[in-house]
């Protein structure tokens, strides 16, 4: 009998959350991905710079290709940034000081913390952002459609 009661109490309390709210919620639940990069067009946004990214829940990653001499100009932007440079390196202005990060290594950019970059030969970089660039998957990043 005492089974029974809680089996009802279940019951009750799924019923008393709307079918509507129900099928919502399993709606903002994301699927998995499998992406290969070769799929993902690259986007030019300079003579100078590409990229391309995949977007999840929480968490956004890209892979950005920048030519020797390109220039990320200054900026900042509410999410944290983690860059592993895959090859060449990215020369960083950050927090006062100039930091080079070649092929192997990792930069771990605060939220809010203002950086510049510039590809001191040509470069594949892997930004993972968290959470996921809304400028970006918005088209509202002029800072880096100039020309370089």
């Amino acid at each position: 009998m005492a089974k029974r009661t809680k089996a009802k109490s279940r019951t009750r309390l799924k019923a008393t959350v709307p079918a509507k709210s129900r099928s919502r919620a399993k709606a903002k639940k994301h699927a998995l991905q499998y992406i290969p990069w070769h799929t993902i067009p690259l986007e030019d946004l300079n003579p100078l710079l590409q990229r391309q990214f995949v977007v999840g829940q929480e968490i956004m990653v890209a892979r950005v290709l920048l030519k020797k001499g390109c220039i990320v100009p200054e900026h900042s932007h509410v999410n944290e940034q983690l860059t592993y440079i895959l090859d060449g390196a990215l020369k960083f202005y950050i927090d006062g000081k100039e930091i080079t990060v070649h092929a192997g290594e990792v930069l771990c950019i605060p939220a809010n913390m203002p950086h510049k970059a510039e590809a001191m030969q040509d470069t594949v970089d892997l930004d993972v952002f968290t959470p996921p660039r809304a400028d970006w998957m918005s088209g509202t990043d002029q800072y880096l459609r100039g020309k370089k």
